[in-house]
C-alpha cells in the first residue's frame, strides 16, 4: 500500500528483468497503478489499457459482450484480456497467443492472468500461429510489438489477409500500431489501402497518447 501510495509521487520500480526481445522488463507501480513497461514504452496497464478501451469502445462494448470468441495477438501483461473481462463482462472464450513465455509467467505472478477461467494462452509466434490457425473469431486484437519496434510481417498483404479470413461475418480487427516517423504513416495508409474494400470497412481512429493509431476493420 505504501508503493501504491508513493506512486503518485515518483514511479517505484518493484521488478526489473533483461529481457531479449524486449531489452527489459519492469513492473512498476505508477500514479497508483501496478504497470508494466520495457525500456522505452508502457508494454500493459497504464497507457496501452487506455488505448486498446479507446479502440473497444469505438467497436461497442454491448456488441462485444455478446461474442464468442476473441483472439489476442500480443498478450504481454494481459490489461486488454482484463478489460474484455472485467469491465466488458465477456463470457466467451479469449485465445491469447505470446511469443514470449518470460512475459508470460510475469503476467501470471503479477497480474493473474491465469486466474481467468475463458482464457487460453498459447507461447507462439504470431505469424506461425495464423499462418496454421482454423479458426474463426468475432474480434481480433492485434497487439505485436517488440519493446517500439513492430515487426515487419504485421503490414504484409499475406498477413492481412489471412487475419481478414479468420473473421466471422461482422467481426472486427482492433490493430495498435505506433508512428514514430513520416514513415511509419505512410505505411500504415499503405496498409490500410490493401484492404479488400469490398468484403471490409477500414478506417483509423484519432491519434491516442500521442504515439499510437489504432486500425480498425470490420467484415461487412
Amino acid at each position: 500500500m505504501m508503493q501504491r501510495l508513493l506512486s503518485y509521487l515518483i514511479p517505484i520500480t518493484v521488478f526489473k528483468k533483461k529481457s531479449l526481445r524486449s531489452k527489459t522488463i519492469e513492473i512498476n507501480w505508477n500514479n497508483g497503478e501496478m504497470v508494466l513497461d520495457t525500456l522505452n514504452t508502457n508494454y500493459s496497464y497504464g497507457s496501452l489499457q487506455r488505448i486498446l478501451r479507446y479502440g473497444l469502445q469505438n467497436i461497442g462494448f454491448h456488441k462485444i459482450a455478446k461474442m464468442e470468441a476473441i483472439l489476442v495477438l500480443g498478450v504481454a501483461g494481459g490489461s486488454v484480456i482484463k478489460t474484455l473481462i472485467d469491465e466488458i463482462k465477456f463470457k466467451g472464450k479469449i485465445t491469447g497467443i505470446e511469443i514470449d513465455s518470460e512475459m508470460n509467467a510475469i503476467a501470471n505472478q503479477y497480474f493473474k492472468l491465469d486466474s481467468y477461467k475463458n482464457v487460453e494462452i498459447i507461447i507462439e509466434d504470431a505469424f506461425e500461429y495464423v499462418l496454421k490457425n482454423n479458426h474463426f473469431f468475432d474480434l481480433i486484437i492485434i497487439d505485436v510489438f517488440e519493446d517500439i519496434k513492430m515487426p515487419n510481417f504485421l503490414f504484409e498483404r499475406f498477413f492481412s489477409q489471412r487475419v481478414c479470413q479468420m473473421l466471422k461475418n461482422k467481426g472486427f480487427i482492433l490493430f495498435n500500431t505506433m508512428l514514430l516517423n513520416t514513415s511509419h504513416t505512410q505505411r500504415n495508409q499503405k496498409y490500410m489501402s490493401e484492404i479488400d474494400s469490398i468484403s471490409f470497412s477500414v478506417k483509423a481512429l484519432p491519434r491516442v497518447e500521442e504515439h499510437n493509431e489504432l486500425i480498425l476493420i470490420q467484415k461487412k
